[in-house]
């Protein structure tokens, strides 16, 4: 049974342990990654006052901003867009030109201006348009696999394997017309998918991209691992369990297989914003750039240069906070309002420049927080309460001053998870100490309960902060008891015999005591020595003693009989009792103490029990016990008896009957 108590237990503790961590890992540690991406990983790359970024300055954006949309008013005909399109291909010369945006129909008010378009398109190389997934299927199934023949022959990547499982969680993507598709030769996906840390969905802020996608058994890639891809003439791809392996390029991006949406995920480093912007990678408006084309067409110096472009990885995309359906912001963990644009040009900044996160191993994070718990535990259980919390709560208070450490030098490592656990492990850890310690002073008062009286024992656990040498004052009645010839007897005894004989006489004369409010202070010998009155109060002591006395008398007869069926030895006890003043309390030393009660009325207690030898009696009471007593009594005086230690004589009396 106390081995099942023990294991239920056990079980409990483990259930607590492994529902706070799941509650921890899936609720607070999101929260807790954001807040150290956002305070402590953005401050590491340096700002470059001179370029106005943090750190690399070849990914740039273009944005179709709310300056622009004031001069021409949205939606705009697509003719508008070659001058920008025009201006990076024919001028800027871009190392690549991401389209973050997608082309689901034609304008068929202005077929003049989507000729123009898909024209000017058609003429840039390095340019990547976007597209969309979608989870659901086809309206049209026989159309949609038809669209899916041409698109994926011509979009997918060719060069790529996959050594392990890569199921597809798309059943379609966005169509667009076919004068589209036949202008553009690069195509990435837009999707991304909120929520995600360490392949679980959390909540709506978008921390990882998706950068490949099986697509009806064709690999798809997003626009920035298109936008690498075509700027290293399409490398090998190799997609195994925990990388994506570029072999030509001796490069690898590591990836989690997310068993929630079954595709890869990677994490996004993402940067600090820029001063006083949204961004955080330098932006041009859309506006500027087509004023600067027109300045070029007419011979006159462009407000931007495209020589800043040149080389460069740029993306353009649509963002007007104050515009429906044009606030393309995201939840990222550096801002509640982020820029899709910016979250892609993030992504792409990533790859190009193998800038990423190394997310610790899951069993790394549980295996640091176990020896934090560990060491927690210890602490508490080996140090004294002081000590052991502020110990205890410096290893704590170090937890995040480890991971911000990490997190600084783009190493993943859970902050929360490890604090809660270990806050709970110091909890319990004192719940078991204060178990331990119960359980240890139960022991300690059975313990004490063999050595000395329970009440004492009691009042020594009471009062165990406040333990000193001292006492008071106090009228009690002491009972002196001894075996008639007990030392003659012993010597025809074995030693075993002997103890034998006393342990169960002592048992017998033990419950007695109690039973009448009296404590056996000591044992001396063969004799016993009890108190009346203190430490248990009682008014009647006087008269409890002389009953007690009177019935070790009789439970002495009951076991001579029951000695003698076996062949033992019969004994004879004396009894003296008095009734007085003494000192109570602990004496002896602050290392060894004793809890007894010393002074004359002891010393004629134990005088009185000696004197029934003398008059062969077998319990005498002092004249101060059977003043308290004599109503209750039969007794025979003793008149004039010389007491040693005593100026004058005294009557002493024989109990000879006590009315029970």
């Amino acid at each position: 049974m106390k081995h099942f108590k023990f294991a239920i237990f056990s079980l409990l503790i483990v259930l607590l342990l492994s529902f706070t961590a799941y509650l921890t890992y899936n609720f607070a540690e999101p929260k807790a990654y954001d807040f150290m991406v956002k305070h402590v990983m953005t401050e590491r790359l340096p700002f470059d006052e001179t370029k106005n970024i943090y750190g690399h300055d070849n990914v740039v954006l273009v944005v179709i901003d709310g300056e622009s949309l004031e001069k021409y008013r949205w939606p705009w005909k697509r003719d508008l867009n070659c001058k920008i399109f025009d201006y990076f291909n024919e001028y800027a010369k871009p190392k690549v030109f991401i389209h973050d945006a997608i082309v689901t129909s034609l304008d068929k008010d202005s077929p003049e201006s989507d000729k123009k378009f898909f024209n000017s398109i058609s003429k840039f190389r390095n340019l990547v348009e976007g597209f969309l997934f979608s989870v659901k299927p086809f309206d049209n199934e026989e159309k949609g696999k038809a669209y899916n023949k041409q698109f994926i022959d011509k979009y997918s990547i060719k060069n790529a394997e996959a050594t392990v499982d890569f199921p597809q969680i798309f059943n379609s993507v966005l169509t667009s017309p076919q004068e589209f598709l036949d202008s553009v030769e690069n195509f990435g996906s837009i999707s991304m998918i909120p929520g995600f840390l360490n392949g679980n969905p959390v909540d709506d802020t978008y921390r990882t991209g998706i950068y490949l996608a099986n697509y009806n058994g064709a690999l798809m890639p997003s626009l920035a691992m298109k936008g690498f891809l075509i700027t290293h003439n399409n490398p090998k791809i190799i997609i195994n369990k925990d990388s994506i392996d570029f072999p030509e390029l001796n490069y690898k991006i590591k990836h989690k297989m997310s068993p929630y949406i079954y595709t890869s995920i990677v994490p996004i480093r993402f940067y600090k914003r820029l001063p006083n912007s949204v961004y955080s990678h330098k932006h041009y408006s859309a506006i500027d750039i087509m004023d600067s084309y027109d300045s070029i067409k007419n011979g006159k110096k462009p407000k931007i240069s495209p020589e800043v472009f040149k080389d460069k990885y740029v993306l353009l995309g649509v963002n007007d906070p104050l515009k429906d359906g044009l606030n393309d912001n995201k939840s990222s963990p550096v801002a509640v309002n982020h820029p899709a644009l910016d979250i892609q040009a993030t992504s792409l900044d990533n790859i190009i420049n193998r800038d990423f996160i190394t997310i610790l191993p899951v069993w790394l994070n549980i295996l640091f927080t176990l020896i934090i718990m560990l060491i927690v535990y210890y602490t508490i259980r080996t140090h004294q309460l002081v000590k052991a919390v502020s110990y205890s709560i410096c290893f704590i208070l170090l937890i995040p001053v480890i991971s911000a450490t990490c997190f600084y030098y783009s190493v993943v490592i859970n902050t929360i998870t490890p604090v809660v656990m270990s806050v709970l492990t110091m909890i319990l850890a004192y719940i078991h100490r204060y178990i331990i310690e119960a359980r240890s002073k139960e022991k300690v008062e059975k313990a004490m309960g063999k050595y000395m009286s329970e009440d004492v024992m009691k009042r020594v656990i009471q009062n165990i902060d406040n333990l000193g040498l001292g006492g008071k004052k106090a009228v009690v009645t002491v009972l002196f008891s001894d075996i008639r010839g007990f030392t003659s007897m012993s010597e025809k005894m074995s030693a075993q015999e002997v103890s034998q004989l006393l342990n169960e006489y002592f048992s017998e004369m033990e419950p007695i005591v109690t039973k009448y409010n009296g404590i056996i202070n000591k044992f001396i010998g063969d004799a016993i020595m009890a108190v009346f009155g203190e430490p248990i109060q009682d008014e009647n002591h006087p008269i409890n003693a002389v009953k007690c006395g009177y019935e070790m008398l009789e439970k002495v007869s009951e076991l001579n009989k029951k000695w003698q069926n076996k062949n033992k030895p019969a004994i004879q006890i004396g009894v003296g009792i008095n009734t007085g003043e003494v000192f109570v309390g602990n004496i002896g030393s602050e290392k060894r103490m004793e809890y007894t009660v010393i002074g004359d009325t002891v010393n004629l207690a134990s005088r009185l029990e000696s004197y029934n030898k003398t008059y062969k009696t077998s319990i005498l009471i002092s004249p101060t016990t059977y003043e308290y007593s004599k109503t209750n009594l039969s007794v025979n005086k003793i008149s004039d008896v010389e007491i040693r230690g005593k100026a004058e004589k005294i009557d002493i009396f024989e109990v000879l009957d006590c009315n029970l």
